[in-house]
């Protein structure tokens, strides 16, 4: 560190250094190691400053993962432009790639089905969930129905229990 960031930093305090900026707009920070006024020693610390501070709103891919690793101190340098730029051409050559397997193999199934060698999928309509009881039979209705005009409440008693 030189002297003029040294006498800054027991001047104003601490002093953070712009390591870098992604293509999201973010900024990177790195706050180095500094001592106190009293000589306890506070380890360097990175930090990120979102274009978006609303935290709520992130989403996965705010930050880059190259940037996350150098912030979580999973790379000791943080990326240059060269190697985010290379990332990210290298991210759309696998989903262009994929996107082709997905169309060949959904072409191959298409084949196989008019050829019989395989059997299509039967379609079926399930209502309600397997675990459930009542599954497979009509719904029944949330309704109270009653054949008889001589129900009483409280008069039902269950029945004694099978032994």
């Amino acid at each position: 560190m030189s002297r003029f960031a040294s006498i800054i930093r027991k001047t104003f305090g601490v002093m953070k250094e712009l390591v870098g900026t992604d293509h999201l707009g973010n900024k990177y920070y790195m706050i180095p190691e500094q001592k106190t006024w009293t000589g306890r020693v506070v380890r360097a610390k990175k930090m990120v400053v979102a274009i978006n501070p609303n935290e709520f709103e992130y989403t996965e891919g705010s930050i880059p993962s190259e940037w996350d690793a150098w912030i979580r101190g999973r790379r000791k340098q943080p990326p240059t432009i060269e190697e985010l730029l290379k990332n990210e051409r290298y991210r759309k050559e696998i989903k262009v790639k994929a996107r082709e397997v997905e169309e060949r193999d959904l072409a191959l199934q298409a084949k196989e089905y008019e050829e019989g060698l395989i059997a299509s999928p039967t379609q079926t309509l399930a209502t309600g969930h397997a675990a459930a009881t009542p599954f497979g039979k009509p719904e029944v209705s949330e309704d109270p129905v009653s054949s008889g005009g001589s129900f009483q409440p409280g008069s039902w008693a269950p029945s004694e229990p099978k032994k």
